[in-house]
């Protein structure tokens, strides 16, 4: 059995839907929620490797244009 939302399967049972319903969808909810910590991720080392790249740019124009006349 996949990961699933508890709350969420039990507030889509007492609104109504059958319990596999509300089964599948709690754990199609709990695959997009994987998939977006999984961007997240990304993101910060994407955050982390732009960062990075533009102090050593600056660094280099720095030691280039303050130093080198």
């Amino acid at each position: 059995m996949a990961l699933q939302l508890g709350a969420l399967r039990e507030a889509l049972v007492e609104a109504g839907a059958s319990a596999e319903k509300a089964a599948k969808a709690a754990e199609e909810i709990a695959g997009y929620e994987t998939q977006l910590a999984d961007v997240r991720s990304d993101l910060r080392l994407l955050k982390w490797m732009i960062g990075s790249n533009l102090a050593m740019t600056l660094a280099i124009f720095w030691r280039v244009f303050a130093h080198g006349a």
